[in-house]
């Protein structure tokens, strides 16, 4: 099957990236949740891992790597968007800067810790999944969709969470907020595994492929290789 007759990946790109947003802007608000304390975004932020396995273990890591491309383009675009508008001088009447800036408002450091965990993670998660795929012969589709979470939760949790609020935050906080930022992710990626598993057999029946990376050039940065590339 060509990869211009897939019937479904730009749905799943589509989700990719609106789940990305979407968490970003909900990761304003810090919540304590039980025994958890993390920031909104965490409530949907791992369904991204769970497109960003079904990509790679479906898809490939090279198309995965386009995607995962388009959703920092967009994450890009809607930050200097927000900046833009909060920059902007509010109309007259208009009441309600100070609770824009709170909430949708551009912070150069929380900015930087969900772009950079963003890319790391991601890319962590892909690059593990796909090896872990090679390594398995296609068996125990649960080691490497869980395998790979820990990998790529661990780096996007880690580096955000320092880079966002090390320094801001007392160092118990600091840590719970890891702790239960992690441990939440993890914890959802394999509740999740059963629901993992019936998207990648329906989009591999679906769209007649199983791609194994055997020789794959998994530099993030090979543009030349997206260029050609159906989305």
């Amino acid at each position: 099957m060509s990869a211009t007759s897939f019937r479904h990946l730009d749905t799943v790109t589509a989700l990719f990236v609106a789940v990305l947003l979407i968490s970003n802007v909900a990761s304003t608000k810090i919540l304590d949740l039980g025994l958890f304390t993390f920031d909104g975004g965490t409530i949907l932020f791992p369904v991204s891992y769970i497109f960003g396995d079904v990509l790679t273990e479906v898809y490939g890591y090279r198309r995965s790597r386009k995607v995962i491309w388009t959703g920092f383009s967009s994450l890009i675009l809607m930050t200097v968007v927000l900046w833009i508008v909060q920059v902007l001088p509010p109309a007259a009447g208009w009441s309600h800067q100070e609770s824009y800036v709170a909430i949708l408002g551009v912070t150069p450091r929380l900015v930087a810790a969900g772009i950079i965990g963003y890319f790391l993670g991601e890319f962590s998660n892909s690059y593990v999944l796909a090896k872990m795929k090679i390594l398995t012969a296609g068996r125990w589709l649960w080691t490497r969709t869980i395998g790979s979470t820990v990998v790529g939760e661990g780096v996007d949790t880690l580096v955000f969470v320092t880079v966002a609020f090390a320094g801001a935050l007392p160092m118990p906080l600091l840590t719970a907020v890891f702790v239960s930022n992690y441990v939440f992710k993890v914890g959802f990626e394999v509740l999740a595994t059963p629901l993992t598993y019936r998207v990648v057999r329906f989009l591999k029946q679906e769209e007649g492929i199983d791609i194994y990376d055997r020789g794959t050039n998994f530099n993030p940065f090979l543009f030349r290789e997206m260029k050609g590339l159906p989305a």
